[in-house]
């Protein structure tokens, strides 16, 4: 191989390379959309099966009662108030990762500006 072709195939291998690193990066903005739109599913079906335990004993649910008549309910079947808690958390911290902020010990409470963050997609995804 003389020093044209060399150089040729090294240019050539660059553009490969680019195109792999553009298409890398394209998986990686997937992967976090559906990793971030998991997480909120997950918060929002905890919620809504905290919503339908109190119907499960029989009783149905007014659904205008108050919130502090509907959490009196779920206390007496014995749900603790710590997973209220907790769904209580989860929410309020996937709402601040939308609007754009870092929950993740790393850099909690700074701007995100548009980049997503693993570390708060993985604390997401802990229960």
């Amino acid at each position: 191989m003389d020093r044209k072709e060399l150089f040729e195939a090294i240019q050539q291998m660059e553009v490969q390379i680019g195109a792999l690193q553009e298409k890398l990066g394209e998986l990686k903005r997937d992967l976090t959309e559906v990793i971030e739109e998991n997480s909120i599913l997950k918060i929002q079906n905890d919620y809504f099966r905290r919503q339908l335990q109190p119907e499960s004993g029989g009783e149905g649910t007014d659904s205008h009662e108050e919130p502090a008549e509907i959490v009196r309910k779920i206390k007496e079947k014995g749900v603790p108030q710590t997973l209220l808690d907790i769904g209580e958390g989860y929410d309020n911290l996937a709402r601040l990762y939308q609007e754009g902020f870092h929950i993740c010990n790393v850099h909690f409470g700074s701007p995100r500006n548009g980049e997503d963050c693993l570390f708060c997609l993985s604390f997401l995804n802990k229960k």
